[in-house]
């Protein structure tokens, strides 16, 4: 893969990410999330962390789950492996939580290690269909 095609490539994941992550966010979870940690939730979002998350989560999924996928046209292996990286990244987040924060919900852990998996999953599944799409693979 040529690096004009791995930048194409991390761009259409994040794109990926980021939408389906905001509708998330956005949309389905904001009451969720604000009726069970209200009070530890900061007035404004901090960006730079948030950012930087997303940056290096793509590169994992990218590494560790895309670009194996396409190399070996397995877009299943792109929804399986990406599940498992999403489950294992929020979990990471999550069980730290859980074990350190006083207070912290377990629902909070439950439904953030169901949204990373579906996550994980549904953006490395469509990057590789888009990837394979765009860039001819």
């Amino acid at each position: 893969m040529t690096l004009k095609n791995g930048v194409f490539l991390y761009l259409i994941t994040l794109a990926v990410f980021f939408v389906i992550d905001m509708i998330w966010l956005g949309i389905i979870a904001k009451k969720f999330y604000r009726r069970f940690l209200g009070p530890l939730m900061s007035p404004k979002v901090k960006w730079g962390p948030a950012v930087l998350f997303y940056l290096l989560f793509i590169v994992g999924l990218l590494v560790f789950v895309i670009r194996p996928a396409l190399a070996g046209e397995m877009p299943l292996y792109a929804l399986l492996y990406g599940a498992l990286l999403g489950l294992i990244s929020y979990a990471t987040y999550d069980l730290t939580n859980l074990a350190t924060l006083k207070d912290w919900p377990l629902i909070v852990t439950v439904v953030d290690l169901i949204w990373g998996t579906v996550l994980g999953g549904a953006v490395s599944y469509i990057s590789v269909l888009l990837g394979r799409t765009f860039l001819k693979l």
